[in-house]
């Protein structure tokens, strides 16, 4: 089967399912709790069984909610860190033998027996992670980015389509698409209230985090987000980071890009990483449709920035990660609304919708392939930025680099 993100049409076909699939959830002003019972079948042994891999900063938050949503029962944690694992077992009260650290801590989680992998660590390591889970028969929830090269994409978009064949549920944790206002600006959008598109300008800005001296092995750079600051481990910055708007507007797009170009460059001071910092970048549609990204990650006071505007023939819209999502046009527009801790919201939104299609047997799974699009945008405008040259999203595919982090001297 060829896979979908060679493909040369660029139509991002899971768009209106994945708005309608979403809405369903967001439009309930209370999200109605899946009862246990709809999730494992009998009262007795209701609730899905999870696995947490990656317990750092994000991972922590993820697994404390996951704690405490009705559908789950965390049974399982993996992280390189024998502490942060242990910790985290006590936290949860998972059993001791089911705690477990070191590189290969995911494979020791899976083989205990779990419904369901909570992927949280570094996005080098998600490609084989999700793999190795649903080879293992597991329901896959991944943070973003999927990889940080292309091999690492393609992996990920197979192992959705072996999700979906094999009767398991695949979801790609973005928070932008799950917000009520941006789902329906969205929807006026593709429906033609502004008419046809020519623009998309987005933007992501937030401060760097800590990028100190490099030490003999990595093992210093996998915690704390200082792995944001490699390519190699997080993708860098644009991947990483600016994949928030860049995912934004292919859904406003409903499609992938055929190219882009660009710049980029690193100004952070005392840098230790490889990642570039500042970077704008313009990528083109094969129907026309220009999109320009920017984005800028350095401790200068500026603040967090993240959202997308389309401008159309007879109006315009924005849709956002925080601040007012909405349209305005001479046909008519959408009042919209302010989006607001859209962060700890957004996942939660994507707790509920993971129960809900494990109950329900929703194996649609389109924010596998959507989540892929997203990941090589944002590795197609690093390297154009890299490059300061243009890159053709087929030539990249075709090229399929490979980018292996040094793990020397690391525990297994």
């Amino acid at each position: 089967m060829e896979c979908e993100i060679t493909k040369k049409s660029g139509e991002r076909k899971d768009n209106l399912d994945r708005r309608e699939f979403i809405a369903g959830v967001a439009a309930t002003a209370a999200f109605s709790i899946v009862k246990p019972s709809q999730v494992r079948g009998t009262e007795a042994n209701s609730k899905v069984e999870v696995g947490c891999v990656g317990l750092g900063g994000r991972g922590r938050l993820i697994a404390g909610m996951v704690n405490k949503h009705a559908a789950y029962k965390i049974t399982a944690v993996a992280d390189y860190f024998d502490q942060v694992a242990k910790s985290a077992g006590e936290r949860y009260g998972v059993a001791q033998e089911r705690r477990f650290s070191g590189l290969l801590g995911y494979k020791r989680l899976i083989a205990s027996k779990v419904d369901a992998v909570f992927l949280e660590t570094p996005p080098c390591f998600f490609p084989a992670h999700a793999a190795a889970a649903v080879d293992a028969g597991c329901h896959v929830y991944v943070a973003k980015p999927v990889a940080v090269d292309v091999p690492g994409c393609r992996l990920i978009a197979e192992s959705g389509q072996k999700a979906t064949k094999n009767k398991r549920v695949f979801l790609v944790d973005f928070q932008v698409p799950t917000h009520p206002f941006n789902i329906e600006t969205v929807k006026k959008c593709h429906e033609g209230l502004i008419g046809k598109v020519g623009l998309l300008s987005s933007i992501y800005c937030d401060e760097a985090f800590a990028d100190p001296p490099k030490t003999k092995t990595v093992e210093s750079r996998l915690q704390r987000l200082i792995w944001v600051n490699d390519i190699d481990l997080g993708g860098g910055m644009l991947v990483n980071s600016g994949i928030h708007a860049v995912d934004a507007a292919l859904w406003l797009a409903g499609a992938r890009p055929i190219s882009a170009t660009g710049s980029a460059g690193k100004i952070r001071p005392d840098a230790h990483g490889d990642t570039n910092d500042v970077y704008s970048i313009t990528y083109q549609f094969e129907n026309g449709l220009i999109l320009n990204h920017r984005g800028e990650h350095v401790r200068n006071t500026h603040g967090f920035a993240g959202s997308c505007t389309a401008y159309g023939q007879f109006g315009y819209a924005d849709i956002t990660y925080g601040g007012h999502a909405g349209i305005r046009g001479n046909k008519g527009g959408y009042k919209g609304g302010e989006v607001k801790n859209l962060y700890r919201e957004g996942i939660s939104r994507n707790l509920d919708t993971f129960a809900r299609n494990i109950s329900e047997a929703n194996y649609e799974n389109p924010t596998a392939e959507s989540g892929v699009n997203s990941t090589l945008a944002t590795i197609l405008g690093r390297l154009a930025g890299r490059r300061n040259a243009k890159v053709i999203w087929d030539d990249m595919i075709a090229a399929n680099e490979k980018i292996e982090p040094d793990l020397t001297g690391l525990k297994q």
